[in-house]
């Protein structure tokens, strides 16, 4: 049937004819669309640890591959996987290249009290079967607004991230220059430091600075780089990392919207948060009420790790606040969420919040 605004038009009939003589297209194309959505964003895949390698006395990196050896989705360097281990889930940032996607490579560095980092370095094998989500995260370059010459602020693990980027670098010859500022405990800390070495000999756009035993400082940042102005500055490292970075950036005058924050987990100390509630014991428990379920937790367990420890597995991926999959709704009580948190602008009208990074105040409900 001809459209009337067909008419509109001057030689609309012989257009429209035209189409109609056209062989029907019978194709299923939300099914295709569909696979390609789940070819490269696939909600799970099943991996097997093919390599360990070890980095340092505290740090290993396991290789994960297909196990019919076929391509991995692509990724972004910066970006994460999830790894699903002992009952709950960790993000771990791929240090592999993304040019190379017949395997990808976690490394990982022992945690003291780490559930998932020690139970993957005390337990994994070679063979082992892993499963894992699809690659996700912000944290990543775009060259559209992050420029040619850029900046990274690392501690610790936090190195991981920015061997994927330098790797991306050397792999594709990109003109791209990265400064590499890294901080260590002590020099046997240095995650890849031979290839670090090697490569700032064999890519004159790309340097490292190690600050071993100290704090990278506004003074230093300077000393290092030079002026940061019209650069994007990436701090990836452990959480006492950031408020310091950006108390050292702010001191240099770069501004906010110029740094980049990875999301590394929820913070350890949620009543050191400036929003915590005045007067509000962070160890009381309160009673926690999530369909039939009815327990009692700690004010300063996040809500997501409580529902785990009773069996209760919501969808997560970063547990930082960031990707939202852990997203549920408060019926009842008082919440408090981390500034690490990034609701949705509704989120707070109608109560919902990131699980991985909210505290039950009061006693709550939830609806889960």
């Amino acid at each position: 049937m001809k459209h009337p605004i067909t008419a509109l038009y001057d030689d609309s009939g012989e257009i429209t004819e035209e189409i109609d003589a056209r062989e029907r297209d019978t194709r299923d194309h939300l099914r295709e669309t569909q696979r390609i959505v789940d070819e490269h964003h696939p909600r799970r895949l099943t991996l097997t640890l093919t390599d360990i390698i070890s980095e340092t006395p505290t740090t290993v990196t396991f290789r994960l591959a297909r196990p019919d050896g076929s391509a991995l989705p692509p990724f972004l360097a910066g970006q994460y996987i999830t790894v699903f281990a002992d009952g709950t889930s960790r993000a771990y940032a791929m240090s592999s290249s993304p040019t190379t996607l017949s395997h990808y490579d976690l490394t990982v560095r022992r945690v003291a009290g780490g559930r998932v980092s020690n139970h993957l370095i005390d337990n994994l094998a070679v063979g082992d079967t892993v499963t894992t989500t699809g690659p996700m995260g912000t944290f990543h370059h775009n060259p559209l607004f992050h420029g040619d010459d850029v900046v990274f602020i690392a501690g610790g693990s936090g190195v991981v991230p920015a061997l994927s980027m330098i790797r991306e670098i050397v792999d594709r010859g990109n003109a791209r220059n990265l400064h590499l500022v890294y901080g260590s405990r002590e020099h046997a800390d240095i995650i890849f430091r031979d290839e670090l070495e090697h490569v700032v000999r064999m890519h004159p756009n790309i340097s490292v600075t190690h600050v071993v035993g100290g704090l990278v400082t506004a003074e230093s940042i300077t000393e290092a780089v030079g002026d940061l102005a019209g650069r994007m500055v990436y701090v990836c490292g452990p959480q006492a990392l950031y408020p310091y970075a950006l108390e050292q950036l702010a001191a240099l005058g770069h501004p906010r919207i110029r740094i980049r924050l990875e999301a590394n987990g929820a913070p350890a100390h949620p009543e050191r948060d400036p929003s915590w509630p005045g007067g509000v014991a962070p160890d009381d428990e309160v009673e926690v009420t999530a369909g039939a379920l009815l327990f009692r937790s700690p004010r300063n367990r996040p809500l997501l790790d409580a529902l785990e420890d009773r069996g209760i597995r919501p969808e997560a991926a970063c547990r930082s606040g960031e990707c939202s999959l852990c997203r549920f709704r408060v019926l009842k009580g008082e919440v408090h969420q981390a500034q690490e948190a990034q609701p949705r602008m509704s989120d707070a009208a109608f109560g919902y919040v990131h699980s991985c990074v909210a505290y039950p105040i009061t006693d709550v409900e939830l609806e889960v």
